[in-house]
């Protein structure tokens, strides 16, 4: 047995193994909800319903997708390039640090002029933070997926030290946690009363951008370029290593954003548990999104209505909420070989 390069795969192929993967996904889910003792079609329901189910569920599945776009974002765009960033938990951690710095009465600036200020320096050390394991990579030959991955633990470990030093809110007994952002700092709520803000249209407009780099500009094809085939790309003149940096700069400012927005738009404050792995979920959003800016979207409502919803139908149902966790693990691993299906044929010898 071996695998065969499609040269041109057909429309058919393309859609085809995707579509297959989702659906496997669902029957393991149906499997497992059936081993926990529920109803796999009643359980299907109440997911949907938790998510889509009233104004206040679908305002927090959309709220709960919007770190989701950002780190979905941040993956495809690096993915696109072969640049395999695994570390976008330390580059949303390092967003918020700095939104956190700024934020909380070191500057004096009207609400647009602030916001403005923490979300481009969110972008800005985001993108440094992925910028040292692309330099890496591209000088040394060093494997970015241990650095990137490293640098999480490492980010974590720092952030775990602002918040027990120099940023711990000295009003807040004793717990871990930087000060409250000022009023200027913060994204003001899409609807009032509710949770959801306006990092969500930063969001959208951010896939947006993305996309039109993607496919309006020469970047965008220098970085398929690479991706598809580095040497190649050199033999024809595409300068590598700096379309490399820059994909890492991309990639590393739109996790930062997802920093900001979670610290500006819904927390408030800094804690070591702002995120609950919002850059390894957006590894998952990218895959399931085939890498395309616009699916990410998509796809990362269809996660976190998992998310959302598997609350609400655990605690009807009776079936642990982890049901989640595994509908996302088996998306995963299906889609990677939907993936690879979709570009080779299985031949036998």
């Amino acid at each position: 047995m071996r695998l065969e390069p499609i040269a041109a795969p057909s429309v058919g192929r393309r859609v085809l193994p995707p579509a297959l993967a989702i659906g496997a996904t669902f029957v393991v889910a149906a499997l497992l909800a059936m081993i926990a003792g529920g109803n796999p079609f009643a359980v299907f329901g109440l997911i949907l319903k938790g998510a889509f189910g009233s104004k206040f569920a679908i305002l927090e599945t959309l709220n709960s997708a919007t770190p989701l776009i950002f780190t979905g974002l941040a993956i495809a765009v690096a993915f696109r390039a072969k640049l395999w960033n695994i570390g976008a938990e330390a580059q949303l951690y390092a967003g918020a640090v700095i939104t956190v710095v700024l934020g909380t009465g070191a500057l004096s600036l009207p609400a647009p002029l602030m916001l403005a200020l923490c979300g481009l320096a969110a972008m800005l050390v985001g993108a440094l933070i992925l910028l040292g394991p692309a330099l890496l990579k591209t000088r040394l030959g060093v494997d970015e997926v241990v650095t990137t991955l490293l640098l999480n633990f490492i980010f974590l470990l720092f952030v775990s030290y602002l918040l027990e030093g120099p940023l711990k809110d000295p009003m807040g007994m004793g717990w871990p946690k930087s000060a409250r952002l000022i009023p200027e700092a913060r994204l003001p709520r899409i609807v009032e009363g509710l949770r959801l803000h306006w990092g969500f249209a930063l969001a959208l407009i951010a896939a947006v951008a993305v996309w039109v780099i993607n496919t309006r500009t020469t970047l965008g094809y220098e970085m398929r370029a690479v991706g598809q085939n580095a040497e190649a790309a050199a033999f024809a003149g595409i300068p590598v290593t700096r379309v490399i940096l820059k994909t890492a700069l991309l990639s590393g400012g739109l996790a930062g954003l997802a920093g900001f927005s979670e610290v500006s738009g819904l927390k408030g404050s800094l804690t070591l548990d702002l995120s609950p792995g919002f850059g390894y979920t957006g590894i998952v959003v990218a895959m399931l999104a085939l890498l395309h800016p616009l699916g990410v979207v998509v796809a990362a409502l269809f996660v976190a209505a998992i998310f959302v919803g598997a609350d609400s139908m655990s605690r009807a149902a009776g079936v642990p909420s982890y049901l989640a966790d595994i509908m996302l693990a088996s998306a995963l691993l299906f889609m990677v070989l939907a993936i690879l299906l979709t570009k080779f044929r299985v031949r036998r010898d």
